[in-house]
C-alpha cells in the first residue's frame, strides 16, 4: 500500500484556511487559499511561521496530496454564502399519528415548520414529490427534508409528539 500525507487544516478568520504539510523529509509546506481563492505556497521553519525556507522535493503522494488542495473548487464560493445545514429525516406514521388517513395538505407541514416531506415510503414502493391530496396510511415512512428545527417539527407533528 502507497504512503499518504495528511495536511492539518487551520482557518484563518477574515483570510481565509491554512493547509500544513509534513513531508517525508521532514520539510513544512503551507498552502494558504483565500477567500478569493488566491493561494500562496510556502515552505517555514515549523519553530517559526514567519520564517519561510527554500523549496522542497515531494513524493508523488505528497503531490497528490497537494495537488488536491491547490484545485480550486468549482463550486466553493456557493458554500460561503449558504450556511444552513440541512438534515434527512425518516419518519414512520403510526397509529398513533393525528395524520394517519389524512391527507399530506392537512398537515401544512412546509408552512408550519419550513421543512419539506419530499417522498413517502410506502411497503416496497416510493412516492416521490407527493401532491398536497395524498392520503397518508399507517405504516408510511415519510422522507422529510430540511433544517434540523423544521424536521424535529415534522416529526412532532406527525407523530403527535
Amino acid at each position: 500500500m502507497e504512503p499518504t500525507a495528511h495536511a492539518r487544516i487551520t482557518s484563518l478568520p477574515g483570510v481565509g484556511t491554512r493547509y500544513d504539510l509534513e513531508t517525508d523529509a521532514g520539510r513544512h509546506v503551507s498552502v494558504v487559499v483565500h477567500q478569493d481563492g488566491r493561494r500562496i505556497l510556502a515552505f517555514h521553519d515549523p519553530e517559526d511561521d514567519d520564517n519561510c525556507r527554500d523549496s522542497a522535493a515531494l513524493e508523488p503522494h505528497e503531490s497528490t496530496a497537494l495537488a488536491k488542495l491547490l484545485t480550486p473548487d468549482p463550486v466553493a464560493h456557493l458554500h460561503q454564502h449558504i450556511e444552513i445545514d440541512l438534515v434527512t429525516e425518516h419518519i414512520p406514521v403510526t397509529k398513533r399519528s393525528p395524520y394517519a388517513g389524512r391527507t399530506l395538505g392537512a398537515t401544512q407541514a412546509r408552512t408550519r415548520t419550513g421543512a419539506s416531506i419530499v417522498a413517502v415510503l410506502r411497503r416496497t414502493a416510493a412516492v416521490p414529490s407527493p401532491t398536497p391530496d395524498f392520503r397518508f396510511a399507517i405504516g408510511d415512512t415519510l422522507v422529510v427534508v430540511g433544517t434540523r428545527e423544521g424536521v424535529d417539527a415534522v416529526a412532532e407533528l406527525i407523530t403527535g409528539g
